[in-house]
Protein backbone atom coordinates (compact mmCIF):
# COMPACT_ATOMS: atom_id res chain seq x y z
CA UNK A 1 0.00 0.00 0.00
CA UNK A 2 1.01 3.43 -1.03
CA UNK A 3 2.54 5.53 2.26
CA UNK A 4 2.14 8.97 0.99
CA UNK A 5 5.34 9.85 3.60
CA UNK A 6 7.26 8.59 0.91
CA UNK A 7 5.60 10.89 -1.84
CA UNK A 8 8.35 13.03 -3.71
CA UNK A 9 5.36 14.79 -5.48
CA UNK A 10 5.03 17.77 -3.13
CA UNK A 11 1.50 18.44 -1.28
CA UNK A 12 -0.23 21.98 -1.98
CA UNK A 13 -3.02 22.94 0.34
CA UNK A 14 -5.50 24.77 -1.69
CA UNK A 15 -7.95 26.66 0.25
CA UNK A 16 -8.23 30.47 1.63
CA UNK A 17 -9.18 29.59 5.30
CA UNK A 18 -6.65 31.53 7.39
CA UNK A 19 -7.01 29.08 10.84
CA UNK A 20 -7.02 26.21 8.28
CA UNK A 21 -3.88 27.14 6.62
CA UNK A 22 -2.55 28.11 9.88
CA UNK A 23 -3.14 24.54 11.31
CA UNK A 24 -2.12 22.45 7.93
CA UNK A 25 1.21 24.33 8.22
CA UNK A 26 2.03 22.19 11.21
CA UNK A 27 1.51 19.07 9.03
CA UNK A 28 5.03 17.91 7.93
CA UNK A 29 3.24 16.53 4.69
CA UNK A 30 1.77 19.98 3.15
CA UNK A 31 4.83 21.48 1.46
CA UNK A 32 3.34 24.72 -0.07
CA UNK A 33 0.00 26.25 -0.20
CA UNK A 34 -2.29 28.08 -2.61
CA UNK A 35 -5.19 30.16 -3.11
CA UNK A 36 -7.08 32.03 -5.65
CA UNK A 37 -9.53 34.81 -5.78
CA UNK A 38 -12.87 32.82 -5.60
CA UNK A 39 -11.64 30.61 -3.24
CA UNK A 40 -11.05 34.05 -1.05
CA UNK A 41 -14.28 35.23 -2.06
CA UNK A 42 -16.02 32.36 -0.83
CA UNK A 43 -13.90 32.78 2.56
CA UNK A 44 -15.19 35.93 2.89
CA UNK A 45 -11.81 37.75 2.31
CA UNK A 46 -12.58 41.48 1.86
CA UNK A 47 -8.93 42.85 2.38
CA UNK A 48 -6.56 40.72 0.08
CA UNK A 49 -3.30 42.80 0.59
CA UNK A 50 -3.42 42.63 4.35
CA UNK A 51 -4.55 38.47 4.16
CA UNK A 52 -2.05 37.79 1.62
CA UNK A 53 1.31 39.69 3.37
CA UNK A 54 0.05 38.18 7.07
CA UNK A 55 0.03 34.79 5.85
CA UNK A 56 3.48 34.84 3.69
CA UNK A 57 5.01 36.49 7.24
CA UNK A 58 3.35 33.40 9.08
CA UNK A 59 4.39 30.55 6.53
CA UNK A 60 8.08 32.03 5.55
CA UNK A 61 9.33 28.24 4.89
CA UNK A 62 7.48 27.34 2.48
CA UNK A 63 5.72 28.69 -0.92
CA UNK A 64 2.42 30.54 -1.31
CA UNK A 65 0.81 31.75 -4.50
CA UNK A 66 -1.47 34.41 -4.48
CA UNK A 67 -3.44 35.41 -7.78
CA UNK A 68 -3.55 38.89 -9.73
CA UNK A 69 -6.96 40.18 -9.66
CA UNK A 70 -7.15 42.67 -12.95
CA UNK A 71 -8.46 41.48 -16.48
CA UNK A 72 -5.53 44.41 -18.14
CA UNK A 73 -2.37 42.70 -18.77
CA UNK A 74 -0.39 46.91 -17.63
CA UNK A 75 -2.58 46.41 -14.38
CA UNK A 76 -1.70 42.84 -13.75
CA UNK A 77 1.88 43.53 -14.37
CA UNK A 78 1.62 46.50 -11.80
CA UNK A 79 -0.45 44.19 -9.33
CA UNK A 80 2.55 41.12 -9.62
CA UNK A 81 4.97 43.36 -8.88
CA UNK A 82 3.36 44.20 -5.64
CA UNK A 83 2.68 40.75 -4.30
CA UNK A 84 6.04 39.40 -5.16
CA UNK A 85 6.96 42.14 -2.33
CA UNK A 86 4.66 39.91 0.32
CA UNK A 87 7.70 37.45 0.45
CA UNK A 88 10.44 35.70 -0.56
CA UNK A 89 8.54 32.77 -0.54
CA UNK A 90 5.48 33.91 -2.72
CA UNK A 91 4.36 33.20 -6.43
CA UNK A 92 2.81 34.92 -8.00
CA UNK A 93 -0.67 33.18 -9.77
CA UNK A 94 -1.18 34.68 -13.74
CA UNK A 95 -3.79 33.37 -15.48
CA UNK A 96 -2.71 31.53 -19.20
CA UNK A 97 -5.08 34.29 -21.20
CA UNK A 98 -7.14 37.47 -20.23
CA UNK A 99 -10.98 36.80 -20.10
CA UNK A 100 -10.55 37.31 -24.21
CA UNK A 101 -8.81 34.39 -24.76
CA UNK A 102 -5.36 36.72 -25.45
CA UNK A 103 -2.09 35.17 -24.42
CA UNK A 104 -0.41 36.42 -21.16
CA UNK A 105 3.02 35.08 -22.59
CA UNK A 106 4.50 38.38 -23.16
CA UNK A 107 3.66 39.45 -19.32
CA UNK A 108 5.03 36.30 -18.13
CA UNK A 109 8.00 36.86 -20.00
CA UNK A 110 7.91 40.41 -18.85
CA UNK A 111 7.87 39.46 -14.90
CA UNK A 112 9.91 36.59 -15.27
CA UNK A 113 12.79 38.14 -16.60
CA UNK A 114 12.21 41.12 -13.51
CA UNK A 115 12.85 37.92 -11.29
CA UNK A 116 8.67 37.59 -9.99
CA UNK A 117 8.48 34.14 -9.15
CA UNK A 118 5.18 32.85 -11.15
CA UNK A 119 2.61 30.06 -11.40
CA UNK A 120 0.86 30.70 -14.42
CA UNK A 121 -2.71 29.35 -14.06
CA UNK A 122 -5.29 27.81 -15.72
CA UNK A 123 -3.62 25.49 -18.15
CA UNK A 124 -5.45 23.25 -20.21
CA UNK A 125 -4.23 21.76 -23.60
CA UNK A 126 -0.48 21.25 -24.38
CA UNK A 127 -0.37 24.21 -26.87
CA UNK A 128 -0.77 26.28 -23.84
CA UNK A 129 2.35 24.38 -22.13
CA UNK A 130 4.21 25.08 -25.28
CA UNK A 131 3.17 28.97 -25.28
CA UNK A 132 3.79 29.29 -22.15
CA UNK A 133 7.30 27.49 -21.71
CA UNK A 134 9.47 29.80 -23.59
CA UNK A 135 8.16 33.17 -21.56
CA UNK A 136 9.55 31.14 -18.67
CA UNK A 137 13.18 29.99 -19.61
CA UNK A 138 15.04 33.18 -18.55
CA UNK A 139 13.63 33.59 -14.89
CA UNK A 140 13.98 32.12 -11.68
CA UNK A 141 12.02 29.04 -10.13
CA UNK A 142 8.46 29.14 -11.41
CA UNK A 143 5.32 26.62 -12.33
CA UNK A 144 2.84 26.06 -14.51
CA UNK A 145 -0.95 24.79 -13.39
CA UNK A 146 -3.12 22.32 -14.99
CA UNK A 147 -6.30 22.20 -14.04
CA UNK A 148 -6.66 18.27 -14.32
CA UNK A 149 -9.64 18.18 -12.69
CA UNK A 150 -11.16 19.99 -14.69
CA UNK A 151 -10.28 18.78 -18.06
CA UNK A 152 -11.77 15.03 -16.09
CA UNK A 153 -14.82 16.74 -15.90
CA UNK A 154 -14.86 18.04 -19.64
CA UNK A 155 -14.73 14.19 -20.01
CA UNK A 156 -11.19 13.76 -21.29
CA UNK A 157 -8.20 11.97 -19.91
CA UNK A 158 -6.02 14.73 -18.17
CA UNK A 159 -3.02 12.42 -17.96
CA UNK A 160 -1.75 12.30 -21.50
CA UNK A 161 -1.74 16.21 -20.98
CA UNK A 162 0.02 15.97 -18.12
CA UNK A 163 2.51 13.22 -19.24
CA UNK A 164 3.55 15.11 -22.22
CA UNK A 165 4.01 18.50 -20.47
CA UNK A 166 6.37 16.79 -18.21
CA UNK A 167 7.79 15.75 -21.37
CA UNK A 168 8.24 19.05 -22.81
CA UNK A 169 9.59 20.63 -19.42
CA UNK A 170 12.52 18.81 -18.99
CA UNK A 171 14.52 21.24 -20.88
CA UNK A 172 13.38 23.88 -17.83
CA UNK A 173 14.34 22.30 -15.07
CA UNK A 174 13.48 25.30 -13.15
CA UNK A 175 9.81 24.91 -13.69
CA UNK A 176 7.57 22.89 -11.87
CA UNK A 177 4.42 20.99 -13.09
CA UNK A 178 1.45 21.58 -10.75
CA UNK A 179 -1.46 18.98 -10.69
CA UNK A 180 -4.63 21.66 -9.98
CA UNK A 181 -8.12 20.99 -9.09
CA UNK A 182 -7.38 17.06 -8.10
CA UNK A 183 -11.41 15.50 -7.66
CA UNK A 184 -10.33 12.86 -5.09
CA UNK A 185 -7.04 11.49 -3.07
CA UNK A 186 -6.00 8.74 -5.83
CA UNK A 187 -5.01 11.78 -8.33
CA UNK A 188 -2.27 11.94 -5.21
CA UNK A 189 -0.79 8.67 -6.35
CA UNK A 190 -1.48 9.21 -9.98
CA UNK A 191 0.55 12.49 -9.35
CA UNK A 192 3.54 10.65 -7.98
CA UNK A 193 3.34 7.92 -10.42
CA UNK A 194 3.74 10.03 -13.45
CA UNK A 195 6.32 12.33 -11.26
CA UNK A 196 4.24 15.51 -11.31
CA UNK A 197 6.08 17.72 -9.05
CA UNK A 198 3.14 19.58 -6.99
CA UNK A 199 -0.29 18.54 -6.35
CA UNK A 200 -2.85 21.53 -4.95
CA UNK A 201 -5.45 19.51 -2.89
CA UNK A 202 -8.29 21.49 -1.27
CA UNK A 203 -8.50 21.45 2.66
CA UNK A 204 -11.74 19.11 2.55
CA UNK A 205 -10.20 16.36 0.56
CA UNK A 206 -6.90 16.52 2.88
CA UNK A 207 -8.93 15.68 5.68
CA UNK A 208 -8.81 12.14 4.21
CA UNK A 209 -5.84 11.91 3.92
CA UNK A 210 -4.63 9.27 6.53
CA UNK A 211 -6.43 6.71 4.34
CA UNK A 212 -3.95 6.78 1.73
CA UNK A 213 -2.21 3.41 2.79
CA UNK A 214 -5.34 2.02 4.50
CA UNK A 215 -5.54 -1.80 4.48
CA UNK A 216 -8.82 -2.47 2.56
CA UNK A 217 -10.03 -5.75 4.08
CA UNK A 218 -10.04 -3.42 7.26
CA UNK A 219 -11.36 -0.58 5.51
CA UNK A 220 -14.55 -2.81 3.89
CA UNK A 221 -15.32 -4.03 7.70
CA UNK A 222 -15.44 -0.46 8.89
CA UNK A 223 -17.66 0.41 6.09
CA UNK A 224 -19.96 -2.36 7.05
CA UNK A 225 -20.04 -1.51 10.54
CA UNK A 226 -20.69 2.14 10.06
CA UNK A 227 -23.99 1.04 7.63
CA UNK A 228 -24.89 -0.95 11.35
CA UNK A 229 -24.02 1.50 13.07
CA UNK A 230 -25.82 4.58 11.29
CA UNK A 231 -29.01 2.48 11.06
CA UNK A 232 -29.05 1.87 15.03
CA UNK A 233 -28.60 5.65 15.53
CA UNK A 234 -31.63 6.36 13.29
CA UNK A 235 -33.76 4.11 14.93
CA UNK A 236 -35.00 2.56 11.73
CA UNK A 237 -37.28 -0.36 11.45
CA UNK A 238 -38.64 -2.47 8.95
CA UNK A 239 -42.09 -4.38 9.66
CA UNK A 240 -42.25 -8.13 8.19
CA UNK A 241 -45.71 -8.90 7.25
CA UNK A 242 -46.36 -11.96 8.00
CA UNK A 243 -46.32 -14.76 5.33
CA UNK A 244 -49.64 -15.35 3.74
CA UNK A 245 -50.22 -19.28 4.13
CA UNK A 246 -50.55 -20.07 -0.14
CA UNK A 247 -53.84 -21.26 -1.14
CA UNK A 248 -54.65 -24.62 -2.18
CA UNK A 249 -53.76 -25.76 -5.28
CA UNK A 250 -56.42 -26.21 -7.78
CA UNK A 251 -56.33 -28.78 -11.08
CA UNK A 252 -56.35 -27.05 -14.22
CA UNK A 253 -59.60 -28.07 -14.77
CA UNK A 254 -62.80 -29.65 -12.63
CA UNK A 255 -62.40 -33.54 -12.85
CA UNK A 256 -66.28 -34.82 -13.35
CA UNK A 257 -66.98 -38.56 -13.19
CA UNK A 258 -68.86 -40.10 -15.99
CA UNK A 259 -70.79 -42.89 -16.05
CA UNK A 260 -71.48 -45.05 -19.09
Amino acid sequence: MPDVALFRVKIFADGADRASILDLAANPLIKGFTTNPSLMRKAGITDYGSFGRSLARSIPDRPFSFEVLSDEFGEMERQALEIATWGENVYVKIPITDTRGRSSRALVKSLAEQGVKINVTALMTLGQVEDILPSLSQGPPSCISIFAGRVADAGCDPLPILCGALARMRDYPQIELIWASPRELFNIVQAEAIGCHIITVTHDLLKKLPLIGRDLTEYSLDTVKMFVNDARAANFILDTPALATPAAAKPPFDTVSSRE
